[in-house]
Formats: structure tokens, sequence, C-alpha cells
């Protein structure tokens, strides 16, 4: 008679409680909303898509709304990742990512990668921590700390219901605008084909006036994202900016009940830059929030892994004369799983020099990848 294997009890969470959005007038982004619940009435799709398309060819960053979790779910992610940040230091530890060689799975601590002006101020590092779950696959199991095995259930319905409602809807949503078949990038993006997709729990820690000043206020240089999307869960401390396409900042500001949704290198890749991974960057919040951390629940969408990153043949690319430009014909010979090891491997490498140091860093056969003040 098998012996049944007890099951890992559930201890109640403290609730979190969002902060206070910064009462300071800034230059915020000016950003669509996408209404998820009008995409299955008639022509519900294509008016979306057509929203999406405006947003594309200004700033990158868009909003969803009406995505089908209820904000006790999401709060819920929020209590999750705030109690697993508490955890004891060498608790974490135990799952800590393999960064040095390009893994990105488990815990990322703080302090791994140099901050902005490492010349001017050396010895100052990142604020922010990190605890990535991939997909609920067998072929991506790994150990996880008891809480997060705890919660399991909830977190697994939270992360299928962003790939099933969520996921699938906005990559329909890019196929349309390309004039490609709705199931195009779908089929480059399967929940049980081994890929980079994740689910992500980070925390910035609040930081001291001298320090933000010897930085710049700058947390996390400019950047771009590694896969296909990224979706940021509301996130009340004023901190993320967009840059536009005259090179100014703007501040992204927390829709209520909303998600903020950017695109990425892989979606870059392929349509020869007509879609463009969205440059952004993390910095100091503004005064009346600058003593609270900034946590966040992010999910990121990458392509299957062993997916070459060549160009999609497009009517619309080519009607609107979108060749190959270098990236474009580089990326050709570089599947989604060795860009985003490669990427990950830059910002950690053994020579001490991270992401805030340079500008401009060589990734994998050629193709490079860009930070900005």
């Amino acid at each position: 008679m098998a012996t049944a294997v007890p099951s890992i009890a559930s201890p109640p969470l403290p609730s979190y409680t969002q902060v206070k959005e910064t009462t300071h007038d800034l230059d915020w982004a000016d950003l669509i909303a996408l209404d998820l619940s009008t995409f299955d009435r008639p022509g519900g799709k294509k008016a979306l898509a057509a929203q999406l398309f405006d947003a594309l060819q200004t700033i990158g960053f868009f909003c969803i709304v009406n995505f089908g979790l209820t904000q006790e779910e999401v709060d819920g992610q929020f209590a999750i990742g705030n109690a697993f940040f508490e955890l004891p230091t060498q608790e974490k530890l135990k799952y800590r990512a393999d960064l040095e060689h390009g893994g990105y799975i488990g815990y990322k601590p703080q302090g791994v990668r140099s901050s902005p002006r490492q010349e001017i101020y050396p010895g100052v590092f990142d604020n922010f921590e990190i605890y990535n779950i991939p997909k609920f696959i067998p072929q991506l199991q790994r150990s996880h700390p008891d809480l997060i095995n705890a919660n399991k259930p909830e977190i697994e319905h939270f992360s299928r219901h962003i790939y099933d409602h969520i996921v699938k809807k906005l990559l329909i949503l890019f196929a349309i605008v390309l004039e490609l078949p709705e199931d195009h990038f779908v089929q480059c993006h399967r929940y049980e084909a081994v890929s980079d997709c994740h689910l992500r729990y980070m925390k910035y820690h609040a930081r001291d006036a001298d320090t933000n000043a010897k930085i710049g206020n700058v947390w996390l240089k400019g950047h771009t994202d590694y896969g296909s999307l990224t979706l940021l869960f509301r996130q009340p401390v004023a901190a993320l900016q967009v840059r536009g396409p005259d090179g100014r900042w703007k501040w992204v500001k927390p829709h209520d009940g909303g998600i903020t949704v950017n695109a990425a290198d892989a979606l870059q890749f392929v349509t020869r830059g007509f879609l463009k991974s969205s440059i952004h960057r993390v910095v100091a919040p503004p005064p009346d929030q600058a003593d609270q951390d900034r946590l966040g629940v992010l999910y990121f969408v990458r392509p299957e892994s062993d997916l070459k990153l060549k160009s999609v043949d497009s009517p619309l690319l080519e009607r609107l004369g979108y060749s190959a430009d270098e990236d474009a014909e580089l990326a050709a010979g570089v599947t989604a799983g060795e860009w985003v090891k490669a990427r990950v491997k830059a910002g950690v490498s053994n020579s001490g020099q991270a992401e805030g140091d340079t500008e401009e860093q060589e990734i994998v056969k050629g193709l490079k990848t860009k930070y900005y003040d």
C-alpha cells in the first residue's frame, strides 16, 4: 500500500497593501489602455489591433485592463512576493540562479550588478532582488522554498491564467497587426514547449538621498527586455520611465486595475525593427515615496527556446518597406534561448563589468545591446 505524501500546509500570509501613489506632478507618458473584455466581441480583435498599431508607432508601452484576474488574486501574488523577500538571506541563497552562466530561474540577490557611474563612484551596486518561477511544465521543474511550494496552486493558477487569457490574446493582436495568420505567434510561444517565460517577484530597496545622488538617481540604466513581451502588474511607486522617440524620459503612471505591457527584443528582431523593443529604466522615486521599497509582480513572455529569431513574412512589412537591417540578419542565426542566456551572462560577467559600465555591449554572434542614461 502506497504511503501518501504529506502536503505542505499553507500558512496564512499577511495581506499586502500597496502604498499611495505620488502626489507630485510628473511628466507622465501617454499610454493607451486596451480593454481585453472586448476581445471576443464581434469586431473586437480588429478594433484592439488598430489601437495597438497606433501605440506601437509612438512609445511602445501600453496598458491592458479587464484581463480576468480579480484584485484579490493580484494582491495575493504581491503578498507571496513580499513574504519571500522577508525570508532569511541564507534561505534565499539556497535557490540562487546560475547568473554567471546565463541562468536566471531562481533567486538573484542584491549587489550582483554594478550601478551606473561606477567610474566616479565605485562600489555602489544594484539595489534589487528577484525570484523567477518558470512555467509549470515537467521539463522546467525545480526546487523552491517551502513558502513557494505551499502557495504553488495559487501561483500556478495565476501564471496559467496570464498565458491562457492574456498572453495568447496579445500575441493574436500582434499577428493581426502584421497581417499574419492569427495563431502565428501563439504557435512559437506554446505553453507546453520549453521557453524562458517566467513569473517574477522583484523588490527594489529604498536608498538614502546621498547614494541616489552619487548614481544620478538612476537605479537601473535604460535597457530593453530580452523576450517578446513584459507584463508589469500595477506598481504605485513611481520609478519606471520610458524613453520616447525624441530621447526624452517620461514616467509610467500606474493604471488602476491594469497591467503595463511593453514589446521586447525578440519581436523587434523578427519584425525587422517595426515592433520596437521599448527602452526603459528605473529611477529613484519622487520625494513622497523616497522611503518606500518597490515590490513588483511581472510576467516575461519569451519565444520557445529553439526558435530562430528570423524575420516573419509579413505583408504589412513588405508594403511599408521594412527590409532586414543588420540586427535582423544577425538575429536570424540566433535562437531565442541563446539570446536570453547570453544577455543574462553579459549582465553579470566574471570580469566584474556589468550593465551600468558600458553603453554598448556585444551579446552573441555579433548582436549587440545598448544601455542608456
